[in-house]
């Protein structure tokens, strides 16, 4: 009874420990820290500001303890803070660092905003360059005015920098220590400034002779070149009648030529003549000057991004920083599905073995060896057979071996590849259930470098199948009702949010039946990306969906834009650019988070909007590899007219659970076989010219509602990621707006816009703090009212205003 009460103690001593930790670590704790942290920063700010108005006043009464100070209430005091106050600027100002002291309100505020998930500089750096400012300043004024007034006992610097300040003088004088302080100062500068360093390496650089000499040609280039446009007005050209001998001296660097007589002559083309004088100037053939001068163009633009990324620091750009503080799904969010005792028995393997032996003697047909594999759901049966027999007698011994082993469908495999033995599948009478946590706690997918890791299953020989969707690049889905396909789906997504950062990774997701991924849509703030005017994260309308798939043929070729400037081949070595701060976000670059596609009934979209869902998802599957933008599309008709030539294309992955008959598996996957599954998640997934068998991993949907409610439950975006804008032909325009029911907004809306020059939908939301609807339709009021252009699809606005003279007299007129 004792041992009972103990272990019962000890479980609700460490039930309690977790509460306290998870307490400790949640978002309120952080939130409620940050809060006090901030009001503590600004009721500082209050006493100090008064600590210098009032402080002299308010000294002889603060000689006392702070516990003895505010148990007498007869002492009043001047600070706006109270005693609290006047005592804290007391003890931190007056006997601490002086006027310095502000920079501890600094860190106070700069914590708050970093606890909130908002830093406002590089937490790291300001902190430590706050307290070395802090020394500094305080010894700076305990040197050079060690307090105010002659008798008095308030100090600029504080005890501690007159004190540090006195030591100093002691050890190197006064002016040792003036010129040490000096010394700091320049170094602090050096190191916590990133522009100072570039500044000085250009002000005391010395040019050499070299670029005077280049300076000379160059402006003897322009010379020439006016001369000829001058003598181009009158139809005529300048050409050398004998000769223009040209010198150049290479110690002076001084260029001097001897001329003849020049006579005019129509006859000659002028870019000869421009050519010729160029090659007498610069003693180089013209071939060698372009050459020279394309090497130069890029020399300068490199100089450029290494100036953008001195402005910024060596620091690489990290995405995650936005939300530094997302934790990513444990393990223990899944369940493990235990399947019983789902061994294969010694008599079960010898029992299959000799019926197989049996079946194929009965039609002559010897082997040599047979060897077993056990799988999860199947047993992998290699048979060698005796030379001279031909492996079709085999393969149409399919449905007699089936039939002799009295099982629910077996599948030859003639011969495996690269193994030179054939094949016989047979299903396990006791499958065993793969559950997802076995597959993702396993080392192959928790240590995967792959840029898109999906884990799908098992395979025969027991082990994790684990691909990369970026390199698939796209992947077909289909399968029978029931047999397993939202189940494969689940497992899919749950693999990208087990190991992909939500700045790293947006999902589209399109459910016609509007059921299967209602699941994710709390995780809208995280991980999905929609239209800006759709309310609901997961599409579901056909409309919507054919403007979220142009949409996204837009955002495929806006991001093909960046590349072709940053003159990077794929989305990896864009983003690596980008992280290496060589791509500045002035010029338009931004990091690029991979778009994963995933249509759950693509059926449903072919039949309701045919070519105009096919074209717009063929285009994608052509393009959109590249940058990183992927598609997954799942179907239960896997029938021609759905899953026709220009998908099948453009899908070079397929996986296909159990199928009805040849005719679906081999619209499929080309081959048949999908019909021989025995369901339940049996699977085979064709790339390019392999086949594989899977058991996938079962995911149940309380698994993947633990999974979005842990996402969800943390800090995440303002609004899910924003595709680009999309309006349908047809569609209603900005021209038929009402003005005379303008937004209260508008007058504010056009002055930012005007101020500027920029306008964008989305500057209008952040600046106002309101729905993208209400922006939207602020927006079109300003195209109507000719203060913007038209939509450019991703780009913002053309601002059709130039001054805001001019906007007040047409808001006037209005």
């Amino acid at each position: 009874m004792a041992k009972k009460s103990k272990t019962k103690s000890k479980k609700e001593t460490t039930s309690l420990f977790k509460k306290l930790k998870t307490f400790l670590s949640g978002e309120k704790f952080r939130y409620t820290v940050g809060v006090l942290l901030f009001v503590l920063g600004i009721y500082l700010l209050v006493a100090f500001i008064s600590f210098l108005i009032y402080g002299a006043a308010d000294q002889s009464k603060l000689d006392i303890s702070w516990r003895a100070l505010i148990k007498n209430s007869e002492i009043k005091v001047q600070n706006k803070a109270g005693k609290t106050g006047a005592w804290l600027s007391e003890s931190i100002i007056n006997r601490g660092f002086g006027l310095s002291s502000f920079f501890f309100v600094y860190l106070l505020v700069i914590t708050s905003f970093q606890i909130f998930g908002r830093p406002l500089v590089k937490y790291g750096r300001a902190v430590l360059y706050s307290f070395l400012l802090l020394f500094w300043i305080s010894i700076f004024m305990g040197l050079i005015l060690p307090g105010i007034g002659a008798n008095s006992s308030i100090y600029l610097g504080g005890k501690y920098g007159l004190f540090l300040a006195n030591w100093f003088s002691s050890m190197f004088g006064f002016i040792g220590t003036f010129f040490l302080l000096l010394c700091s100062l320049f170094l602090i500068v050096l190191f916590g400034t990133e522009k100072f360093a570039p500044w000085l390496k250009q002000r005391f650089a010395r040019k050499p002779k070299a670029e005077k000499v280049d300076a000379k040609m160059r402006d003897e280039d322009v010379k020439i070149g006016q001369l000829v446009e001058q003598d181009s007005s009158i139809s005529k050209v300048i050409t050398e009648h004998d000769t223009v001998e040209t010198n150049f001296d290479p110690d002076t660097g001084e260029v001097f030529e001897e001329d003849d007589d020049l006579e005019i002559d129509e006859k000659i083309d002028m870019s000869d003549i421009q050519t010729h004088v160029k090659d007498q100037m610069n003693g180089e053939p013209a071939a060698v000057e372009e050459e020279d001068l394309e090497m130069t163009v890029e020399k300068i633009e490199e100089e450029t991004d290494e100036e953008y990324r001195a402005a910024l620091g060596d620091e690489p750009y990290d995405p995650t920083l936005d939300l530094s503080n997302y934790k990513f799904p444990s393990v223990d969010l899944l369940d493990d599905h235990p399947s019983g005792s789902n061994e294969v028995s010694n008599e079960e393997l010898i029992s299959n073995k000799n019926k197989i032996v049996e079946t194929l003697r009965h039609y002559k047909i010897e082997i040599t060896k047979i060897r077993a594999t056990i799988g999860p759901t199947i047993t992998l049966y290699e048979i060698v057979p005796a030379p001279g027999v031909r492996i079709s007698k085999i393969k149409n011994l399919e449905d007699d071996i089936a039939l002799s082993l009295a099982a629910l469908g077996i599948r030859i495999i003639a011969p495996i590849p690269g193994r030179g033995t054939i094949g016989i599948e047979v299903p396990n009478q006791q499958p065993e259930v793969v559950s997802m946590r076995s597959i993702v706690s396993s080392k192959k997918f928790q240590e995967s470098t792959a840029e898109l890791p999906v884990v799908l299953g098992k395979t025969i020989s027991n082990e994790t199948f684990l691909i990369d969707l970026a390199k698939m690049p796209h992947i077909l889905v289909a399968g029978a009702t029931g047999q397993g396909k939202s189940v494969g789906l689940n497992a899919i997504i749950s693999s990208l949010l087990y190991k992909k950062h939500p700045s790293q990774l947006k999902l589209v997701m399109i459910d016609p039946k509007k059921v299967e991924l209602s699941l994710y849509s709390t995780i809208e703030k995280h991980f999905l990306a929609k239209l800006p005017d759709d309310e609901e994260p997961i599409i579901t309308d056909i409309q919507k969906v054919k403007n979220t798939l142009n949409s996204l043929n837009i955002e495929m070729d806006s991001r093909y834009d960046l590349l072709k400037k940053a003159h990077a081949r794929n989305i990896k070595e864009y983003n690596a650019k980008f992280a290496d701060r060589r791509l500045n976000p002035e010029k338009g670059h931004r990091f690029l988070p991979y778009i994963v596609v995933i249509i759950d009934e693509f059926a449903d979209l072919i039949m309701t909007a045919g070519k105009e869902i096919e074209l717009p998802i063929a285009r994608i599957a052509q393009l959109a590899r590249a940058v990183g933008i992927h598609m997954i599309i799942a179907t239960q008709r896997p029938s021609t007219n759905i899953i026709t030539g220009v998908i099948k294309a453009n899908f070079p992955t397929r996986i296909a659970f159990k199928v009805a008959s040849m005719i679906d598996s081999r619209t499929i996957l080309d081959t048949p076989g999908a019909n021989q599954l025995i369901g339940k998640g049996d699977m085979l997934i064709a790339m390019g010219s392999s086949m594989t068998r899977l058991q996938c991993a079962f995911v149940d949907t309380p698994e993947v509602e633990r999974i979005c409610e842990h996402i969800a439950s943390q800090q995440g975006y303002p609004t899910a990621f924003m595709l680009p804008e999309y309006v349908a032909e047809g569609e209603g325009s900005a021209l038929d707006t009402d003005l005379n029911n303008r937004d209260e907004l508008f007058d504010d809306a056009a002055r930012i816009v005007v101020m500027n020059q920029m306008g964008s939908t989305s500057m209008i939301q952040r600046k106002f703090s309101i729905g993208y609807n209400r922006a939207g339709r602020i927006m079109d009021q300003l195209e109507a009212a000719g203060v913007v252009g038209p939509s450019e699809g991703s780009k913002a606005r053309q601002v059709m205003i130039q001054d805001e003279y001019s906007l007040e007299q047409l808001l006037n007129s209005l």
